[in-house]
């Protein structure tokens, strides 16, 4: 039995993930972290995660960027793996995350679901093909109205394993309002759109002469990136240190 801390266990997610851990033989949520409770939870809820003194195999963090800092303090502290899903990270943040994997265990990836993992991996094929023969490339994503952070942490993922495969020549473009030329060939065009309650959609295009070839995924609700990190949880309890992300999961 795998014992988690949920963090940011009241928010939409943390709530998702907590009926996904109760119907999971395999995980159990010891505690709770969260602003705001109403006693409706069957596990202890803290207010804040210094405060959380329950022993766990893995924290789970599904909270605001603002919170990331502590959540890796704590778990440095208490040896604590921990499956980081937040997006909108600062580059400051993302270097303590790298900081945090030297002594803990950390598995940070932009997305959760199988098929965003999956895609990023056919893309790298794509792109080498693609790129050489002149396609320009373009990513849209969409989603709902609440979301705080854009360009979503999965499109510039997707855009991020792209680049790799062309030797991170490209330049990402978030917004061509306020320039008139032609668009230049190594770069890569990321547009964000929001409104009302798009759980998540990437488009990943490639245009090329007389042909287009797009990559879509779709996400119908927010169980496929809650499943993702139940499932990385368990993958990560009892690992050493080092910085892991989804495609470890996923073999």
């Amino acid at each position: 039995m795998v014992r988690l801390i949920m963090h940011g266990c009241n928010g939409r997610m943390g709530q998702m993930i907590s009926g996904i851990a109760a119907s999971d033989p395999e995980v159990e949520i010891a505690a709770g972290v969260d602003t705001r409770d109403d006693g409706h939870n069957p596990y202890p809820v803290f207010g804040c995660l210094g405060d959380c003194s329950v022993e766990a195999d893995c924290l789970i963090d599904f909270s605001t960027a603002s919170a990331v800092d502590g959540v890796l303090d704590y778990c440095v502290e208490k040896g604590l793996p921990c499956v980081l899903c937040t997006t909108g990270l600062s580059p400051e943040q993302i270097t303590r995350v790298k900081e945090a994997a030297d002594r803990v265990a950390v598995l940070r990836s932009a997305n959760m679901s199988l098929g965003i993992n999956l895609l990023l991996k056919l893309l790298k094929e794509a792109a080498a093909v693609l790129a050489n023969a002149g396609f320009d490339v373009e990513i849209v994503e969409k989603h709902h109205r609440r979301k705080l952070d854009a360009p979503s942490g999965t499109a510039i993922a997707l855009a991020d394993s792209i680049n790799d495969a062309l030797g991170n020549e490209y330049e990402y473009v978030y917004d061509r309002s306020g320039r008139r030329q032609e668009r230049p060939e190594k770069e890569i065009g990321i547009s964000a759109l929001r409104g009302g309650t798009i759980v998540g959609e990437h488009d990943v295009i490639f245009a090329g002469e007389d042909e287009v070839i797009t990559f879509s995924h779709t996400a119908n609700s927010r169980a496929v990136f809650g499943k993702g990190a139940v499932e990385a949880a368990k993958f990560l309890a009892g690992k050493g240190a080092g910085l892991y992300d989804m495609s470890d999961v996923i073999g």
